[in-house]
């Protein structure tokens, strides 16, 4: 089995809440990619670019859309040259997402994969204590709490990792970025 047969490339764009288990998704997935396909893969999880990239950006809606257009612009210029990309951020907004979509696809395959985990699972996972200093009004905008997530209507694939492994994810995806090659 081989990723991209014929050179096009290709981004898994990862979203959804905090602690839906996007970074642990997007880093098994790296891994079984350059192991199973033999492919170099670039990784842009959303905590490093913002970091890096978007260190100035806050958590405003048009904030967060230029963090994601950034995510976007790097990604479609690894997909123009056949490389793969996996994305691993939030993404709350159904517009910043189809834009991404358009920019991407001009360039080759983008896969939306929308981590469906329920509020209450990824509030148990939250090892920084985000939800509960948004609880408490500490952080204004958190997305799942005083901010909107947009449930993606056109997300090639929905996983639940409160019910889906992450070997069992990483399958589906694996599944899913190959099933177009021969």
């Amino acid at each position: 089995m081989r990723a991209n047969s014929s050179n096009t490339g290709v981004c898994i764009f990862l979203t959804g809440l905090s602690g839906a288990g996007k970074s642990t998704i997007a880093t098994a997935l790296a891994e079984a990619i350059r192991t199973n396909l033999n492919r170099a893969v670039t990784l842009l999880d959303g905590d490093v670019v913002r970091t890096h990239l978007s260190k100035e950006l806050g958590f405003s809606r048009a904030d967060r859309d230029t963090n994601i257009e950034r995510i976007a612009f790097v990604a479609a210029e690894v997909v123009k040259h056949g490389g793969i990309v996996i994305s691993a951020a939030i993404a709350p907004y159904d517009a910043a997402r189809a834009a991404a979509r358009r920019r991407i696809e001009a360039n080759g395959r983008f896969v939306l994969v929308h981590l469906s985990t329920p509020l209450a699972v990824c509030e148990t996972r939250d090892t920084k204590g985000l939800y509960a200093k948004a609880r408490r009004g500490e952080i204004e905008m958190f997305t799942g709490v005083n901010d909107a997530y947009e449930v993606p209507n056109k997300a090639e694939l929905t996983i639940d990792t409160s019910r889906v492994s992450i070997n069992d994810a990483v399958t589906m995806l694996l599944a899913t970025i190959t099933k177009d090659d021969a």
